[in-house]
């Protein structure tokens, strides 16, 4: 079964990719939305118990680790205050499971068919294809990120009060640019972490597939896909920071759960300012939630992709 599954990606038409990309991304952002708030409140926290002058003056919350953040949310704004920003997540992984899946099809079949001497093989064809698949993805859906990480920055005060005012006030206050604040960032983590992610998924798959111990997460596709997306997230981490504060700046700054967030300008601009100020600690800040998040959204992600593309590909032959 092992082999028949590492093959599908080969398997069907561009339709069923797309297909189970978008279930498995539906899926994935259902099981991981809290984890998500959480992971957002802390990489937008510019300051911490132990660096109370960073504040400025400025009043917000200041989390105290993962557990420490879950509890101060649900205290001060309910269950539903960790599903901020579900909705236009919701639609940003249904549309990015979808194109992920289906550029990385795409890509990857015509890197195998490139003629000698350009022919590529193995890793390098998941490298590539993973980065360029990550890119057009994060490019297509950048938009409704931005929203999410808004609504998931909103404190008990409402910053914007639905999807449609959001999209009006950013369209009118910051123009078309507004939308993708951050996008440079966006794309220069998700190049080298989905390169990286599905050479990695590649690789392990197999080894996984042939362990002889009991694997914890009950296939071999996904103990692959947690090892995987660990081991990128983290080279990746500072600039997901980076994303996230880029995405929150514009005339509304001052009004999301942390009042005090600097002024930033630009990728580089903004690694070195949160290096200076915060220290490696502020680059890294929520990397434990995001590992957290990480490992059962690549398992569930790509558990899920493999499964419904598999059952497509049956019912087709049915047929």
């Amino acid at each position: 079964m092992s082999g028949e599954v590492a093959q599908l990606k080969h398997e069907g038409s561009q339709l069923q990719v797309v297909a189970a990309g978008a279930i498995a991304g539906l899926v994935s952002r259902f099981v991981i939305a809290p984890l998500d708030v959480i992971k957002i409140r802390l990489q937008l926290q510019v300051h911490s118990l132990s660096d109370p002058l960073s504040t400025r003056g400025l009043q917000g919350p200041t989390y105290k680790g993962t557990f420490g953040t879950l509890q101060s949310i649900l205290r001060e704004e309910g269950l539903t205050g960790l599903w901020k920003g579900n909705i236009p997540a919701e639609a940003m992984y249904l549309c990015y499971g979808s194109v992920q899946f289906s550029a990385y099809k795409y890509i990857s079949t015509l890197l195998e068919t490139l003629p000698q001497p350009y022919a590529l093989h193995g890793s390098a064809v998941s490298f590539i294809s993973g980065a360029a698949a990550g890119a057009c993805a994060t490019t297509a859906t950048y938009p409704l990120d931005l929203l999410r990480t808004r609504f998931a920055a909103q404190g008990t005060e409402r910053v914007y009060t639905s999807i449609a005012a959001s999209i009006r006030h950013i369209a009118t206050h910051e123009g078309p640019a507004g939308f993708f604040r951050g996008l440079g960032a966006g794309v220069s983590q998700i190049v080298p972490y989905m390169g990286l992610f599905f050479a990695s998924y590649e690789g392990l798959k197999p080894i996984m597939a042939a362990s002889p111990i009991p694997l914890p997460f009950g296939s071999s596709d996904a103990a692959a896909g947690v090892l995987a997306s660990v081991l990128s997230k983290t080279a990746v981490y500072p600039l997901d920071t980076t994303r996230k504060r880029l995405q929150v700046q514009g005339p509304m700054r001052s009004k999301y759960v942390h009042r005090n967030i600097p002024l930033y300008t630009g990728v580089i601009s903004t690694l070195a300012t949160i290096s200076r100020r915060e220290g490696m600690r502020g680059l890294y800040r929520g990397l434990t939630v995001s590992l957290l998040k990480a490992a059962p959204a690549s398992a569930v992600t790509m558990w899920t992709y493999e499964r419904a593309m598999a059952a497509m590909v049956v019912l087709e032959e049915v047929r």
